[in-house]
C-alpha cells in the first residue's frame, strides 16, 4: 500500500494539487477503475470526465478558473479506493468524482464524508445513498428508482408471472437483486429461481441450467459487462428462448461486442444511452466518437454528466465552496438548456439521488434501439 500512496502523492504533486492550485484552478480528483475487472467501466467513465473538462476549460472553466483533473487508479479494489480518497481529501480538493463500482464507493465515500468533500459517483447500488451521506451525489439512477420501471415492463408489456434472476455476487449485484425482488413482488411476479454468480466467472453453464429448469416466464440478468456477455453466450448455446431482460449494463456496447449475436433480442431499461432521440445527446455522442474513436456508453455519459453537474453546482453557489456546494445540490434542478453538458434536465433529491428521463432499449442486429421513453418520475 505504501508504494501506491507514494505513486499517488507523486502524481498529485506533478499535477500541482495543493494550496497554490486551489487558489488558481479547480483541482478535481477522479478515483476510477483504470485496471482490474472494472476497467471497461472505469476507463469509459474517465474518458467522459476528461471530455467534459476539456469543454468546460475551453469555455472559461468554472467561475473563471480552469479545472485541473487528476485520475487515480483504484484497480477495482475497495481498499485501494479508500486509500486514494483519503489522500485526495487531505490535498484540499473541493470535489472527488468516482468511483464507478459500488463496492469501492461504499468504503471510499466514508473518507470524502469525513472531510466534508462532495463526491459525484457512478455507482448504482441503492445502499450508497440510503446511509444519509450528505456529500455523495449520483451521476446515474439508483437501483431503487430503476427496478420498479423494469418490474412494470415485465408485468404490463411481457405479462410475466414468474421470473428467474441471475446476478453477480458483489455489492452492485446483490443490491440489484434485492431491489428487483421487491419491485416484482409488488407487481405479483414470483421469483422462481434466485441464482448467484461470481465476479470474474467464466463458466455459466450451471447458472443457465438452473434458469431453464425453473421454467420461469422470463430471465432478469444483473451482472458486470464481461460476465454478462459470457452469460448471454451460454444462454444461446443452451437454446434459452424466454425473454431476457436487464438494466443498463446488459445493453452496454461492450456486452454487445463481446456477446455478438447472442445479445440480439435482449431488452433493458437504461438511464443513459447515446442512442437517445435527443439532439443534445447526439451532439455529445459525435464529439465523444471523434475524441476517442469509440461509441460512448452509459459509463462515459455518467462521467461526462457528472463533471458538468459539478460546474452547474459550483456556479449556483457562486464560489468554490465544498460545503455550500453539497447543501445547494440537495433539491437542485439543472436545465439542459442552460447547461447542455448535463444532456437531460435533471433534479436531485435530499439524498443525492437524481431523476430525469430514461429509456427501454432492445438489441437488434448488434445495436440498441430505443423502444420506449419514460418521463421523470417527479
Amino acid at each position: 500500500m505504501n508504494k501506491r500512496v507514494k505513486k499517488m502523492a507523486a502524481a498529485m504533486a506533478m499535477a500541482g494539487i495543493g494550496a497554490m492550485a486551489v487558489a488558481q484552478t479547480v483541482p478535481i480528483v477522479g478515483i476510477v477503475e483504470l485496471s482490474g475487472p472494472g476497467a471497461t467501466a472505469g476507463v469509459n467513465f474517465d474518458n467522459g470526465v476528461k471530455l467534459a473538462v476539456k469543454e468546460i476549460n475551453a469555455a472559461g472553466g468554472i467561475l473563471g478558473k480552469k479545472i485541473q483533473y487528476t485520475a487515480l487508479d483504484s484497480q477495482t479494489q475497495p481498499g485501494v479506493a479508500k486509500g486514494l480518497a483519503a489522500k485526495a481529501v487531505d490535498q484540499d480538493v473541493p470535489l472527488v468524482i468516482g468511483p464507478v463500482f459500488s463496492g469501492s464507493i461504499l468504503v471510499s465515500m466514508n473518507e470524502t464524508r469525513r472531510a466534508e468533500v462532495p463526491n459525484i459517483i457512478g455507482g448504482e447500488a441503492a445502499a450508497i445513498t440510503q446511509q444519509g451521506n450528505p456529500y455523495v451525489f449520483r451521476a446515474s439512477f439508483t437501483q431503487a428508482a430503476a427496478m420498479p420501471k423494469v418490474a412494470r415492463y415485465l408485468s404490463e408489456s411481457l405479462k410475466v408471472k414468474t421470473l428467474a434472476v441471475i446476478y453477480v455476487n458483489n455489492d452492485f449485484g446483490k443490491g440489484g437483486r434485492d431491489m428487483i425482488g421487491k419491485a416484482v413482488d409488488a407487481k405479483g411476479i414470483k421469483v422462481a429461481a434466485d441464482i448467484s454468480t461470481d465476479q470474474g466467472q467464466v463458466d455459466f453453464s450451471s447458472a443457465v441450467l438452473k434458469a431453464r429448469q425453473s421454467n420461469a416466464d422470463a430471465l432478469f440478468v444483473y451482472s458486470n459487462e464481461e460476465e454478462s456477455a459470457r452469460l448471454l453466450k451460454e444462454l444461446r448455446k443452451q437454446g434459452y428462448d424466454k425473454p431476457i431482460v436487464g438494466e443498463t449494463t446488459l445493453a452496454n456496447d461492450k456486452v454487445i461486442e463481446l456477446a455478438g449475436e447472442a445479445a440480439n433480442g435482449v431488452i433493458a431499461h437504461v438511464g443513459l444511452t447515446a442512442d437517445a432521440p435527443n439532439p443534445t445527446v447526439q451532439a455529445f455522442a459525435q464529439r465523444y466518437q471523434a475524441e476517442y474513436k469509440i461509441k460512448a456508453d452509459h459509463n462515459a455519459m455518467k462521467g461526462y454528466i457528472g463533471m458538468h453537474v459539478a460546474r452547474a453546482g459550483f456556479e449556483k453557489v457562486g464560489k468554490i465552496d465544498p460545503k455550500a456546494f453539497a447543501k445547494t445540490m440537495h433539491g437542485i434542478s439543472i436545465s439542459a438548456d442552460k447547461y447542455p453538458g448535463v444532456l437531460f434536465d435533471v433534479t436531485y433529491d435530499d439524498k443525492g439521488d437524481l431523476d430525469r428521463e430514461s429509456f427501454f432499449v432492445r438489441v437488434a442486429n448488434g445495436k440498441t434501439q430505443v423502444i420506449e421513453t419514460l418521463k421523470p418520475a417527479r
